[in-house]
């Protein structure tokens, strides 16, 4: 049975001027289940995204992260209560090794300032937590390859072994399967089954084989609203959503 919520949003609302952004969405995140959010380009499903992050600050609504309250807290912050998130557009270190990204990525939980005179890598848990992420992101032959040299599919699997040298409970995926081709997106797909037993999971994508494939539950946004929630069997036929999005015939 999965566990209660990792990570509840309740009312969560933001307006940019006049426009509603996301108005008034609920969601909740559970360990072992991956929780899918789609809808039409400009649904607000990115703003959504970086409210839950802490990269934008809510207009009203709250968000509780492993219990405590983290609404309108930093990125840091909420980054340090355990949460973990992929971007739309890759988001890594280009020139560096795959190696070399990840150690960064399990530096930034160090509890203070590493030492200048030792090497970065000569911190033993620094290196562990590294290594478990290059493993659990079936990245570890990969290691000394330089990143820009890697395939697009292989950039965004190592985006995901960046966030999970950060150990979260909780990750939060914008768009991974996007520019993939069939095989590059079928092993993404079995990695997101492989970690959803120790996380819970907010999926962002446009693939619907890919979430349908993945999704024990999902939301549908259209302009900031939540037009429907619930199983991939209620969604297929939810009338609203056919109208709406999937452009089937009611």
């Amino acid at each position: 049975m999965a566990d209660a919520a990792l990570l509840t949003a309740r009312d969560l609302t933001r307006r940019f001027g006049g426009l509603m952004a996301v108005g008034g969405l609920s969601l909740d995140l559970h360990r072992g289940r991956i929780h899918a959010v789609i809808g039409p380009n400009g649904a607000g499903k990115s703003t959504l995204t970086n409210l839950l992050s802490g990269d934008i600050a809510p207009s009203s609504g709250q968000v509780m992260l492993a219990g405590q309250d983290v609404t309108g807290r930093s990125p840091e912050h909420i980054s340090r209560r355990g949460l973990g998130r992929s971007y739309q557009k890759t988001n890594i270190f280009l020139p560096f090794t795959v190696w070399d990204n990840v150690r960064l990525a399990a530096q930034s939980r160090q509890p203070h300032a590493l030492a200048w005179w030792r090497r970065a890598d000569g911190f033993a848990d620094t290196r562990a937590r590294a290594e478990r992420a290059l493993e659990l992101a079936g990245m570890a032959a990969r290691r000394g390859t330089i990143a820009g040299a890697m395939s697009h599919g292989e950039q965004r699997q190592l985006e995901i072994a960046m966030a999970l040298a950060t150990e979260p409970s909780v990750l939060l995926l914008d768009e991974p399967l996007a520019g993939m081709g069939t095989a590059e997106a079928e092993r993404m797909v079995a990695l997101l089954l492989q970690l959803k037993a120790a996380h819970a999971i907010m999926l962002v994508e446009h693939d619907m084989d890919a979430v349908f494939a993945l999704a024990d539950q999902l939301t549908v946004m259209v302009n900031g609203q939540t037009i429907a929630t619930g199983t991939p069997a209620q969604i297929r036929a939810d009338a609203n959503v056919q109208a709406a999005y999937l452009g089937e015939e009611s």
